[in-house]
């Protein structure tokens, strides 16, 4: 079946994943400006700590070539190359993204924060079906990213392909939440404020509403773990950080 037939879902909606896609497309170009203020208001300011753990988890290979997927505005490969710089360690770091919109928002942040170098470059990718070689990367991160392909076990087999033998994944994605009062507290929230909110802020209510509805359409924690593991990848393990509201994956292929 083509990708064109194929279903996926884009929320609560079912969409071949050719539509989803653009969808995908859609939004984020309509967000690009805001996306970090976004990611603020979805988790509280949270995401900032669970991104510094994932940082934290990183190794620090000796002449690196790093992969930041769906790199958006480049918070995570910014603090990859904070990181690396202050040990001095040589790499080259690519950060990645399908939507152009949020490349140029992320090229704007790297001038702002001196992230800038012949080590670093920026490239419009769908993570499903890169350019890349196979076995080029030591090092492939994805954050909050993952759960927006259309087809999210292409975009796993992908990672693999690129990943060299023995490279490291390091995935983090909104987790859909399994206390019983604290989904009833996270989806009121979820439901009722984000949105809203989102849209005073970029008029884009409806944007919002599919990031909400995303979060749980994307496999629980450890049906993605099965699907890593089924796709290349071994030594998986999974972390659900704070009450299980994001989870870090990270694996070997």
């Amino acid at each position: 079946m083509s990708k064109s037939n194929k279903e996926a879902n884009f929320g609560f909606r079912k969409v071949t994943q050719e539509i989803k896609t653009n969808l995908v497309e859609e939004v984020f170009s309509s967000v690009a400006s805001k996306y970090d203020l976004m990611n603020d208001v979805m988790s509280l300011g949270i995401h900032r700590l669970w991104k510094n753990h994932l940082i934290n988890k990183i190794p620090v290979i000796e002449n690196a070539n790093i992969i930041d997927m769906a790199g958006g505005t480049g918070d995570i490969a910014f603090k990859i190359f904070q990181k690396y710089n202050k040990l001095q360690t040589k790499f080259q770091l690519k950060i990645a993204d399908y939507n152009e919109e949020m490349i140029l928002a992320g090229k704007d942040r790297a001038i702002d924060q001196n992230v800038i170098g012949s080590n670093v470059s920026w490239h419009h990718e769908n993570g499903e079906k890169t350019s890349f070689k196979a076995n080029e990367f030591d090092l492939y991160t994805i954050a909050y990213g993952i759960r927006n392909f259309a087809d999210l076990e292409q975009g796993v087999k992908e990672a693999s392909r690129i990943l060299k033998q023995n490279g490291k994944f390091f995935c983090l994605e909104f987790n859909q939440v399994e206390n019983e009062m604290l989904k009833k507290i996270y989806d009121f929230y979820s439901f009722n404020f984000i949105p809203q909110i989102g849209g005073l802020i970029t008029g884009d209510k409806a944007s919002y509403e599919y990031f909400v509805e995303s979060i749980r359409t994307f496999p629980k924690s450890n049906e993605f773990a099965k699907m890593l593991k089924a796709n290349g990848f071994k030594e998986v393990k999974f972390e659900k950080l704070t009450l299980g509201l994001t989870t870090l994956y990270y694996a070997e292929k």
